[in-house]
Formats: C-alpha cells, structure tokens, sequence
C-alpha cells in the first residue's frame, strides 16, 4: 500500500465512526428533571453535568466552586427559568460563560402564583431584597407539571443543542419528537385516571404549593400550608384555616413533597384528623433506586398516590 493510498484512507472511514470519534459535547443542567429531559434528547453525543441533582432542593441551593469550573468547560447550559433556578444565572456569571443557554420555559406563559409576606421567592432578585410589604404575585416556575408544557421544555432543549452542536440537530430533534410524543401518551393516561374520580373529590393537600400547573391541567384543586418557597412557614391564622378547611370538606388526599419539611404538615393532618398519604415529588427526581427516577416515571407515582387518596381508598 502506497503513501497515497494511506493518506486517503480517513476520507473513506464510515460517517458514523467518524462520529464515535468525536468527543462529546459538555452539557450543563441545573437540577435533576431538566438533567433527565437533557440526557434523553442528547444522547451519547452530550457529557451531561447535574448540577441540583436528585432529591436536592434547587429552592436556594448554593452551587460549589466545582460547579463554576463546570460551567467553564460547558458547551450548553440548560436552565428552567422563571426564578426557580436564579442561582444558576449567578453561577454563569461567575464562570463567565459565552456558551448556548437553553431556558426551558421560553414561549410558556407562566401562570401567577401568590407570594405571601412571609414568604421569599425562588433563589432571586426577590429573595435577596427580603420581606416584601403585603400580598403579591410571582410567576409560577413549576411549568413542567404540565405535561404540554413538559414538551415545550423537550423542544427548547433540543433547539439548545442543536445551536451549539449544528452537526448533531437531526439526533437532537429526532430524540426530541419521539420524547414529546411519549409525553403526549403519558398526558392522556393522567386525565384519563384523573376523570376516574368525582370533580368534587378532586382535591388535593400538600406540603408545598408547586402544583398549581398540575392542578390547571388535569382539573385538581392543590391546597399548601406553604406558599411559593420550601423555605417559608405559614402562619398560625392559614394553618388554622386549613384544618377547617380539610374537616369541611373532608379531604382524604393530604401528602408531603420531597423537597418540603414534613413537620407543618404533620402538625395540620394530625390536628385535622386524617392521615398524610405518601411523598409526590415536584421539584426534584428521585434517585435511580426511588420511585421517582425520570420525569415519566414521577408523573406516573404521583398519579399513583394521588388517585386512590382523592377517591378514598389506600394510597
């Protein structure tokens, strides 16, 4: 074999060994659903960094020095948006990113949620001006309670990627189409469990309002002790009103949150007779060996719980 021969040899290597080849691209997600989502449309073609991973309140999470350098090395930054995640902004202001960022929630328009004076609002400008004077409205952030929305932040993500890595669009997309359709499934499975269960039973306790998306998609009423942040306490006057709330209207479907501290919860199911009915996730995934380790796989044990105890049976 001649030198020119050995030469031309690249150029005839198959197109898809070629690809092996190439290292993939960094990708970093701010917590564990948006890491889920990303390491599903990306593939093999991405090295995903989590940054909030499972069963990690996002709600004011103080990123490491390792995150920065994460971020340093990124390619893409996936991010929810809305104020839930402000401190991966600040992160990628540290890190000096000149990256693709990917908001997930781009053309969603948010629903409002009520943030109470106590109360401090996800991980931003907000939280760091203290006490707010009043009652007041904040966007609700948790848009991928929703499963239509849910294929809104699929698409996002693959336009992200898709942007900083042009040879790898056709994937992208393709995985994309194909998670959005398996939501769409999904989506139809939980109204249909949902339509199981009288509309005047439809309503549900938790330890964390993080459901209002859920609740406007599927047609449940979610009732919280506390408001827009994990971090925030109710005061004496709502706890009351809500154990006169669950006694009237005999609520059977009271559940804590992952995320949530489970003790005011404890203290209203306690005082109002009924018992708490299980753990939903909202804001984080599980880990691999818990029952809530993707996005699909979290809307299927909430809606697990969630039926039964609506209907008064055993969760």
């Amino acid at each position: 074999m001649n030198r020119r021969t050995l030469l031309a040899l690249p150029a005839l290597l198959p197109a898809g060994r070629a690809l092996a080849q190439a290292a993939p691209m960094p990708v970093v997600a701010s917590f564990s659903l948006l890491g889920d989502m990303t390491a599903r449309i990306g593939g093999d073609r991405i090295a995903l960094r989590v940054i909030a991973g499972p069963d990690v309140d996002s709600h004011g999470f103080q990123p490491r020095p390792s995150d920065v350098a994460a971020l340093r090395d990124a390619r893409v930054v996936v991010r929810n948006g809305l104020g839930f995640d402000g401190w991966m902004d600040r992160l990628v202001r540290s890190a000096g990113f000149r990256g693709q960022v990917a908001t997930t929630t781009d053309g969603i328009t948010p629903r409002s949620m009520a943030a109470h004076a106590h109360n401090h609002a996800h991980g931003g400008a907000e939280r760091r001006q203290g006490h707010s004077v009043g009652p007041r409205t904040v966007p609700d952030p948790h848009a991928w309670q929703d499963l239509r929305l849910g294929q809104i932040y699929v698409r996002n993500i693959a336009g992200g990627l898709a942007a900083a890595d042009p040879g790898g669009e056709a994937l992208y997309r393709a995985n994309a189409e194909a998670f959005a359709a398996r939501l769409a499934t999904l989506d139809a499975w939980v109204r249909a469990q949902v339509a199981a269960v009288p509309e005047p039973r439809r309503v549900v306790v938790t330890s964390h309002d993080a459901f209002g998306y859920f609740g406007a998609a599927y047609g449940i009423r979610f009732l919280a002790p506390q408001g827009v942040s994990t971090e925030s306490e109710p005061s004496a006057a709502e706890v009351a009103r809500l154990i006169r709330q669950i006694r009237d209207q005999r609520i059977t479907a009271v559940f804590m949150e992952n995320m949530a501290n489970p003790a005011t919860l404890r203290r209203v199911a306690a005082e109002a007779g009924v018992a708490v009915g299980g753990r939903l996730y909202a804001d984080a995934l599980s880990g691999p060996s818990g029952p809530a380790p993707d996005y699909e796989a979290m809307f299927r044990h909430n809606v697990g719980l969630l039926v039964p105890a609506m209907r008064g049976g055993a969760a």
